[in-house]
């Protein structure tokens, strides 16, 4: 590695906004941050749906139509069509 190019790495703690404290490297000499992995939704367990103007229950509208069709359209029965016998 070439010497004198590359930044100097500290030991920082870095603070969460639940209160967790961890300690790593970086560049920076103290880094706050707004999610870590004990409060992360994916890491906890604990994932919800972020709804961003009604999207998901724009969705969930269309396709239960469908479904609901489907399941109508699979119950009745189809009738042939009769043609007049001469």
């Amino acid at each position: 590695m070439k010497e004198k190019i590359h930044p100097e790495l500290h030991d920082v703690m870095v603070h969460c906004a639940c209160n967790n404290e961890f300690m790593t490297r970086s560049t920076k000499k103290d880094m706050r941050v707004e999610v870590c992995s004990a409060c992360h939704p994916f890491y906890t367990g604990k994932q919800r749906l972020m709804d961003a103007e009604g999207r998901v229950e724009k969705f969930n509208r269309k396709y239960a139509k469908k479904e609901a069709a489907v399941a109508v359209a699979e119950t009745t029965p189809e009738t042939a069509p009769t043609t007049p016998e001469a």
